[in-house]
């Protein structure tokens, strides 16, 4: 059983799929471990510690992947990646499927079996393989400490013999995983710190972290949340209504930190123009669903835009941003994943087709695209 490692084709992904660590791991599962040289290099891991814990290290992708039974990789594979990967091959990545159909044909063109760690399901068993969870976590943290990198004032509250200095105000929009983690990163910083959610389970958690909770709290609110925990899409009066609470909370905000996102839609408007010009000569938008259309309606991908003295920053892939933790607890994922497709016995894949986290999380497999979600589209082409 061989696994392979490549490097990232996207120079804008620093993350890598492999720690040393669980190098060490999967060879205790009975695998071969290949790694392109190089492949670790932007998270601070070097070849040689690749080497170290028992991996063979390829000069080329190429040869990385040669006859691989399973490729590991942080983004999903390109067309020209595919081309190189034998037919069958387990392709376990963050796919990005939704919109994305093309890629998603592609993948079943080329004969892999390709699995979307985005897509495994929040049950007590796959905690450990959620990457989505484990990446909003850092992205929550780096969105504060990104604001405050731009806000040009202290956070906490400081007495000096100069005189005070107030603490910032914090609001955080959407108390998600990276919602929570801006909202305790914010107080441990010191700054006051408000939240506003569209789920009701959120308000104890975020009053659970020293924050206050800001919403419209009707019986359309009391409803707000789908089996699987995640934000429903709020009807049209319930957005007017709580965007005007919004919009008077927010213009009395030093930093606020968006971070609502609805799997496979476009991330939801919270933040208008209006809103921003309302904001204090010096104040921060930290936008983090921005790579899917902006919270904030001045965001751009990849950009801190200035509008009327106020910053609106919308950098890209920020977890990648903290690489090397990114990059250790997304291994940490995979090998979790991992494990569970192969047969400790005659330590080969061994992949269980009736296992709910494979079915949730499969996307092509035997040349067609068979998730349930992405299936129809191309069975009707």
């Amino acid at each position: 059983m061989k696994i392979a490692i490549p490097v990232e084709t996207d120079e804008a992904e620093p993350r890598v799929a492999a720690t040393p660590d669980t190098v060490k791991r999967l060879i205790g599962l009975g695998a071969d471990i290949v790694i392109q040289q190089g492949a670790g290099l932007t998270s601070g891991i070097r070849d040689n510690e690749y080497a170290e814990a028992g991996a063979k290290l390829a000069s080329a992708a190429t040869d990385a992947v040669a006859d691989a039974d399973i490729v590991l990789k942080v983004r999903r594979p390109t067309a020209e990646e595919l081309a190189t990967y034998k037919k069958g091959a387990l392709v376990i990545a963050i796919m990005d499927p939704y919109g994305n159909d093309a890629a998603l044909k592609a993948m079943a063109e080329a004969g892999v079996t390709a699995f979307a760690m985005e897509l495994m399901p929040r049950i007590t068993r796959a905690q450990v393989m959620d990457v989505l969870s484990s990446q909003a976590n850092l992205a929550g943290y780096r969105a504060v400490i990104d604001g405050a990198a731009e806000y040009g004032r202290a956070l906490p509250m400081m007495m000096t013999a100069a005189g005070t200095v107030p603490a910032a105000k914090v609001f955080v929009m959407g108390a998600g995983v990276a919602g929570l983690q801006a909202i305790a990163t914010a107080r441990r910083l010191g700054a006051v710190v408000t939240a506003t959610d569209v789920r009701p389970a959120a308000k104890e958690q975020v009053e659970s972290l020293g924050a206050k909770f800001v919403a419209v709290q009707d019986e359309e609110f009391k409803q707000a949340e789908t089996a699987g925990g995640y934000a429903k899409e709020m009807s049209k009066e319930y957005q007017a209504k709580q965007a005007e609470l919004v919009a008077s909370h927010i213009a009395k905000q030093d930093i606020v930190v968006t971070t609502a996102l609805i799997p496979g839609r476009p991330a939801p408007k919270l933040v208008s123009k209006e809103m921003v010009e309302s904001m204090k000569q010096g104040s921060v938008v930290v936008d983090l669903a921005v790579e899917r259309g902006g919270n904030c309606e001045l965001a751009k991908p990849g950009e801190v835009v200035v509008h009327n003295g106020v910053k609106i920053v919308g950098h890209n892939n920020v977890p990648g941003r903290l690489a090397a933790t990114a990059s250790s607890l997304y291994a940490k994922n995979l090998f979790a994943f991992v494990e569970t497709l192969v047969d400790k016995n005659s330590k080969s894949v061994a992949v269980k087709w009736d296992d709910e986290l494979v079915k949730a999380t499969c996307l092509t497999k035997d040349g067609a695209v068979v998730h349930p979600s992405f299936a129809p589209k191309h069975a009707a082409e």
